[in-house]
């Protein structure tokens, strides 16, 4: 059977004109973050929400991020959703995932707080991991005065954003706080290695390749030593007990999809409550690409939804 057989047909049409685009790991990071910016993002209706705010985090004694605060509508107070965007820690922002953070406030009666961390390789690890961290910080501390409901935390991300959640999750767990009440991750980057079987099955033609991932890898990492810190590479730590429950949702043709389903095995086996899905017939990054997967997005927002409601997080549950 050829690997085209398991593509959902949207994503066979995406992966058509994806694979058009200059390869990025040829490219300087600033060549392809200009290019990005030029490049037109299709139009997608945006759900509409009571309130959309954008504030300014300190995130150490003179640098601040930028983070963005979805309200839906109602009485509240409201679940709060902290949310990393992808892009390989040196890519992406939060306008990048824009549409699906409206779609999770909305279908989570939650306000989703999204994170403009600093990027690599002008910021380099650990410092993005320190600014997921500061942001749950600052919205555990601020955020009643949104209307926000902060014994109710739950962490997620797509990408390297799932993997700045699960890293936060240990983070929070070391430093005895806050307390969170669960993790979403979304084909998350769980370790560095790239040694997997889905990481040789779709190195190349499926969205993300390979060699880009070694790009931002290079990128984000200050040395090979990095690569077994274990908040770099959550599969690798030693120790995954007393961590929130979780939902990690894989893409069926994807590099990170083994990983993301062996970090899944790892949290049952210290104890952790796991849900694990993965997307039959999609492909890296479809969860920030709404003009073309909508319906799949709202499949992955439903089984997320579903979660969070088992957990009795979402609003109007006692």
């Amino acid at each position: 059977m050829s690997f085209l057989a398991n593509l959902d047909p949207l994503a066979e049409k995406y992966l058509q004109a994806f694979n058009q685009l200059p390869s990025i790991h040829t490219m300087d990071h600033k060549s392809v973050r200009e290019m990005l910016s030029k490049a037109p993002r299709p139009a997608v209706k945006l759900e509409p929400l009571s309130k959309v705010e954008d504030f300014m985090i300190p995130v150490s004694q003179d640098e601040t991020i930028k983070c963005r605060v979805y309200i839906p509508e109602g009485q509240g107070p409201f679940p709060l959703f902290i949310y990393y965007h992808g892009g390989g820690w040196v890519l992406g922002d939060i306008d990048s995932t824009d549409a699906s953070c409206r779609m999770i406030a909305n279908r989570t009666e939650s306000i989703v707080v999204s994170v403009n961390y600093r990027l690599s390789p002008e910021y380099k690890f650990p410092t993005p991991v320190e600014d997921a961290y500061s942001a749950l910080q600052w919205v555990f501390e601020k955020g009643t005065s949104f209307n926000g409901d902060v014994s109710r935390l739950v962490v997620g991300g797509d990408s390297v954003g799932g993997n700045l959640a699960t890293v936060v999750t240990m983070m929070a767990r070391n430093k005895k706080g806050p307390n969170i009440t669960a993790q979403v991750l979304i084909y998350p980057a769980t370790n560095l290695e790239f040694n997997t079987e889905s990481h040789r099955t779709f190195a190349k033609g499926f969205g993300l390749d390979r060699e880009q991932l070694i790009w931002f890898r290079n990128h984000y990492l200050r040395n090979i030593e990095d690569r077994c810190n274990e908040y770099a590479s959550p599969l690798v730590a030693q120790d995954l007990s007393d961590l929130p429950p979780a939902i990690v949702i894989t893409a069926e043709n994807d590099v990170l999809r083994d990983e993301g389903m062996a970090y899944a095995e790892r949290l049952k086996d210290f104890g952790v409550q796991v849900e694990y899905e993965c997307e039959p017939g999609m492909v890296h990054g479809f969860f920030v690409q709404m003009a073309i997967f909508s319906k799949n997005i709202e499949l992955t927002v439903s089984r997320i939804e579903k979660f969070l409601s088992s957990l009795k997080y979402t609003i109007g549950i006692d």
